[in-house]
Parts: C-alpha cells; sequence; structure tokens
C-alpha cells in the first residue's frame, strides 16, 4: 500500500514491527496518533524510551523492577524458603494477580529449546543453583509451561538440584490443571491459582508422564 506521507510510513513500519501488530492496526494507530495533541506523542515517546534505559532486571530473581532488587525480593513478610521457578516475567504477573502465592520467584528468561538453539547456559538456570547453595531454601515450586520446552527445562533443573551436595530442597510442580501445550500466561486466574496450591512432588509428575 502507498502511503501518502514518508513520515507515516515510517511510523507504520515501527509500530508494525511490534508482536501482533500488523500494518492496517499499525497504521490506525498512527492516524490516532496524529488526531491526538502533540504532546501526547511526546508522552508516549518519553515513557518508551525511559521504560528501555531505566528498567532493571532483580540481581536476585530476575524479574523486572525499578531498583537493584524488586519489590518481591525486598518484602520480609514474602516466604524467602520457597522459590516458584518461572519463564519470564509475564509468568510472575500471572502468579501475582491469583494472590494466592507468598513466596518469591525465579525468572529463567526463557526455556531450554535445542531447535531455537537456546540452551542451559542461554538462560539463568547457574544463578537459581547458586541461590540454592547459598541460601536455606525448603522447596521449589517449577512453574512453568507443560509443553515439550517446558518439561525439558523442568527435568534439567530437577537433575542440576538433585546433584547439589547442600542440603537439597522440596521439589514440587504445579498441578496439571493448566492443560497440555498451554502456556501459563494464558490460564484463567483459578485454574492458576489451583494449580499453584494443589502442586505436586515433581518425581510423581516424571511417572506420570
Amino acid at each position: 500500500m502507498e502511503y501518502p506521507s514518508k513520515r507515516l510510513t515510517e511510523v507504520i513500519d515501527e509500530i508494525a514491527k511490534l508482536p501482533g501488530i500488523g500494518k492496517r492496526t499499525a497504521l490506525r494507530l498512527a492516524l490516532y496518533l496524529l488526531k491526538q495533541p502533540v504532546s501526547q506523542s511526546q508522552d508516549l515517546a518519553q515513557s518508551i524510551l525511559k521504560f528501555r534505559t531505566e528498567v532493571k532486571h532483580c540481581k536476585i530473581c530476575h524479574n523486572i523492577s525499578d531498583k537493584d532488587i524488586c519489590d518481591i525480593c525486598n518484602n520480609t513478610a514474602r516466604n524467602h524458603q520457597l522459590i516458584c521457578v518461572v519463564e519470564d516475567v509475564r509468568d510472575v504477573m500471572a502468579i501475582e494477580s491469583t494472590g494466592e502465592y507468598k513466596g518469591v520467584y525465579h525468572v529463567l528468561g526463557g526455556l531450554i529449546s535445542p531447535l531455537d538453539g537456546i540452551g542451559p547456559s542461554d538462560l539463568t538456570i547457574d544463578k537459581l543453583i547458586k541461590r540454592l547453595e547459598n541460601d536455606s531454601i525448603d522447596e521449589i515450586v517449577l512453574a512453568l509451561s507443560s509443553t515439550v520446552d517446558g518439561d525439558t527445562t523442568n527435568f534439567y533443573i530437577y537433575r542440576k538440584i538433585s546433584a547439589l551436595t547442600v542440603q537439597q530442597p522440596k521439589i514440587s510442580t504445579i498441578a496439571r490443571g493448566i492443560s497440555i501445550g498451554e502456556e501459563l500466561e494464558y490460564a484463567d486466574e483459578v485454574t492458576l491459582a489451583r494449580s499453584i496450591l494443589n502442586r505436586i512432588p515433581f518425581e510423581k509428575s516424571i511417572k506420570q508422564s
């Protein structure tokens, strides 16, 4: 499609690079911004720039944060002996929205996926193991998506923890209220909450699969 303005074309091309947004949606958003006060576009541009340059990853759990240590890790009311291992920050938000989980987190930053060239060294698994070596942890909850990559990552972490020479924490996984192949962030809050509360020992999940 030919656009009447080079600047419009540039904006559409940039917006269309975002996931889930095609050229038509990008055009609609661009024309919407054109109708709004210039200050709104300036505020939007500034907020995006600040988000990209100022947001950090928590030094403990690797969740995103405005500070070096996130609010969850800084919260003394949370159970710091209970760590929930998740794929990314969207899963933290999904679990937090249930209001049922009171422990802390560890964000892997992805899943082991040989087909995509993602191995254990590309994730924060080694940093998780160091947390277990340095801190007294009672339980690890493996809350990864019920996919092949999720199961592969679960088993790898299970093997790494089982090889620890320090006192090993209990290892559990969320109950299969989450359908096979379903990603955690798309599960409804009630199902996700029940899956966390009714978690099972990881060894049992291996026997069931």
